[in-house]
């Protein structure tokens, strides 16, 4: 799907590019969502610019994603995808600047580009541009990206809390805990891969800015981006290692309990060897037991499997193994 927003009055049009449609011409930013092969052709022609494929943006080489070719600056940032589902996930996304319009290349839908997209949509300042959009796109990505970090801390200290002071009454099993750790560095992991790629492409842009005359506010709202993408990074590495903490403390809190449990199992073998040892004696049928005539030998029998029991486990409790 091709969408293009064209400046009307104190805000940006979208019109969706239908196949046999014409391109307005006053359009400074074309979104390109999971395009087809025509709709491709056709920005090509009316941009003179090459479309990257999805292949080409999931390539990871720093120089495969942020570079300049035939005038346009080409960059492709990793982003945030489905963060606030069971099943969250990163997707590439190419920012190409060519002249004063930009071209988004995507096959995922982040949040930013709809609440960018909806804000232009309402109001947007006099004589926008594509750099006008870009930055608005990436102050909205690093906003969402600290978002969702702040919601991981909140989660990660409510599962500290389950380990380390359960309630009683509504205590998480420890499988349940795990899974919680285990989805948290997920996408904590996710958050910092996406971090570190913002960061490149906002370095990129700096170096550029003179190239490209941008202005001074720009110049200082992009470094302001620069210091928030670190800061957040630091966080994130601080959520990672706290995860990791956790994690380490749920493992050790489940191996105490399995070793709890294999020690009374043990002190059960021991404790009842004693008892076992004395119905063996007495369970066989020699007539040179001295009890086996005796009208008691049963019940004395009994007490002494009874005794064999008691003084063991009496022991234990004096040496402090119970």
């Amino acid at each position: 799907m091709l969408s293009v927003y064209v400046p009307h009055g104190a805000s940006l049009e979208r019109i969706e590019v239908g196949q046999g449609s014409a391109v307005p011409e006053s359009a400074i930013w074309f979104d390109l969502v999971t395009p087809t092969l025509t709709e491709d052709k056709l920005l090509e022609r009316h941009l003179g610019i090459a479309v990257p494929t999805r292949e080409e943006m999931q390539e990871i080489e720093v120089t495969s994603r942020l570079y300049v070719e035939n005038g346009a600056r080409y960059m492709t940032a990793t982003l945030m995808c489905q963060s606030d589902t069971d099943m969250p996930k990163t997707t590439p996304v190419t920012f190409i600047l060519s002249g004063h319009r930009l071209i988004t290349v995507r096959y995922e839908d982040p949040r930013p580009f709809l609440i960018v997209g909806n804000k232009l949509g309402r109001t947007c300042p006099a004589g926008a541009t594509g750099e006008t959009v870009l930055m608005d796109l990436l102050d909205a990505v690093v906003d969402r990206a600290a978002d969702i970090l702040e919601r991981i801390g909140a989660e990660v200290d409510q599962v500290s809390h389950d380990i380390f002071e359960p309630e009683v009454d509504a205590k998480p099993s420890h499988q349940d805990i795990l899974k919680a750790i285990g989805r948290k560095g997920d996408l904590t992991s996710k958050v910092r891969e996406s971090l570190v790629s913002i960061g490149r492409l906002l370095l990129y842009l700096a170096n550029e800015a003179d190239a490209m005359r941008w202005a001074k506010e720009t110049r200082s709202q992009l470094r302001g981006m620069q210091r928030d993408v670190q800061s957040l990074s630091d966080h994130a590495t601080y959520l990672s290692n706290k995860i990791t903490f956790l994690l380490d403390a749920m493992l050790g809190v489940v191996f105490i309990e399995q070793n709890n449990i294999i020690k009374i199992f043990s002190i059960a073998a021991v404790v009842l060897m004693p008892p076992t040892l004395v119905a063996s004696i007495y369970g066989m049928n020699f007539k040179s037991i001295p009890e086996l005539e005796w009208a008691f030998g049963y019940p004395y029998a009994l007490c002494l499997i009874v005794i064999a029991a008691v003084l063991p486990y009496l022991w234990f409790r004096r040496m402090g193994w119970l």
